[in-house]
C-alpha cells in the first residue's frame, strides 16, 4: 500500500512539473507566435472624381406592341400565366427601360481594380433577371437558378470564351467572370428558347442601365471630356460627348425613334 502511494505522488509530481515547464498541450503553433489573423478585406477604391452624368434615354413613335411569351413547353415556368417580351419596355414620359449606358472614351490610360463584390444574375420565372445587366472586367458574376426546372447558362461573346452549363436544381449558383471589355455579352437558354439576357463588360465602373422611366446615373468621373454610349437591344447604339470638370454634374439625353 505504501509503494502505490509513492507512485501516485511521483506520477502527480512529474505531471505538475511538465505543466510547469510548458510540456503539456501547446496553446500555439510549435516554433514561434500565434499566426497573424487574416488581413481584412481591401475598402473599394475611392471614386476618382465628383462628376455626375445624368440624362434620360427615350423612345420617338408609337412602342411595338409586346409580344406574348407562351411558356406551355414547361408548365413549371408558368406560375402566373403566360408572360410579354422584355425587348421594348416603355415607361412615364416614354422613359426606354433596360439601355445599357456607359463612358465608352475619355479615361485615357487609367485602370481600375475589378470589384470582388459579384453581379446577379438570376433565372426566376424562366426569365433571366436582371434583362440588362453590366459588370467590370474580372469582376465576379454570379448565375442563379431561382425555378424548379433545369436551365442552361449559354453566354455566346464574340470577344470573351464562350460557357454553357446546367443547372437543374433550384439554389444551384455558378460563377464566371469576363476578362476583356464587350459590348454586348448575349446569354440563352437552350432548354427555354425565350430566355435573353445582356452583358455589357467594360474596364472601369462607369456605366449603367435606365430604370423604367429611362433615367440613368453615372457617379464619381473626373474632369475631362467623354464619349458617352448607350447601347439597345432592338434600337441599336447611339453616342453623345460631355465635358465635365470633376465637381459640377453633366447632362446626357437620348432619343430613340421607332422606324
Amino acid at each position: 500500500m505504501f509503494r502505490r502511494v509513492l507512485v501516485c505522488s511521483a506520477l502527480l509530481t512529474a505531471t505538475i512539473a511538465m505543466s510547469a515547464c510548458g510540456g503539456g498541450s501547446p496553446s500555439q503553433p510549435e516554433g514561434g507566435a500565434p499566426a497573424a489573423p487574416a488581413a481584412a478585406p481591401a475598402p473599394p477604391p475611392a471614386p476618382i472624381g465628383a462628376s455626375t452624368i445624368t440624362g434620360t434615354v427615350k423612345l420617338e413613335g408609337t412602342p411595338p406592341e409586346a409580344r406574348v411569351i407562351r411558356m406551355s413547353s414547361d408548365p413549371l415556368c408558368m406560375p402566373e400565366g403566360p408572360t410579354r417580351s422584355e425587348v421594348v419596355l416603355v415607361g412615364p414620359g416614354n422613359g426606354l427601360q433596360n439601355v445599357f449606358v456607359y463612358v465608352k472614351d475619355g479615361l485615357g490610360d487609367r485602370t481600375f481594380q475589378a470589384p470582388t463584390t459579384p453581379v446577379v444574375l438570376d433565372q426566376q420565372g424562366c426569365k433571366y433577371m436582371p434583362h440588362v445587366f453590366g459588370a467590370q472586367v474580372g469582376q465576379p458574376v454570379l448565375i442563379k437558378n431561382s425555378d424548379g426546372t433545369l436551365h442552361n447558362v449559354h453566354a455566346v461573346p464574340k470577344v470573351n470564351e464562350e460557357f454553357n452549363f446546367g443547372q437543374p436544381l433550384k439554389g444551384m449558383e455558378t460563377t464566371r467572370t469576363f476578362g476583356k471589355p464587350e459590348i454586348m455579352v448575349p446569354f440563352r437558354c437552350d432548354v427555354h428558347g425565350w430566355m435573353a439576357a445582356y452583358g455589357g463588360v467594360v474596364p472601369h465602373p462607369f456605366y449603367a442601365v435606365t430604370a423604367a422611366d429611362g433615367t440613368f446615373e453615372i457617379k464619381g468621373l473626373p474632369a475631362g471630356t467623354f464619349t458617352i454610349e448607350t447601347w439597345h437591344e432592338q434600337f441599336g447604339l447611339q453616342t453623345q460627348t460631355v465635358t465635365v470638370d470633376g465637381t459640377a454634374a453633366g447632362k446626357a439625353d437620348f432619343n430613340y425613334k421607332t422606324s
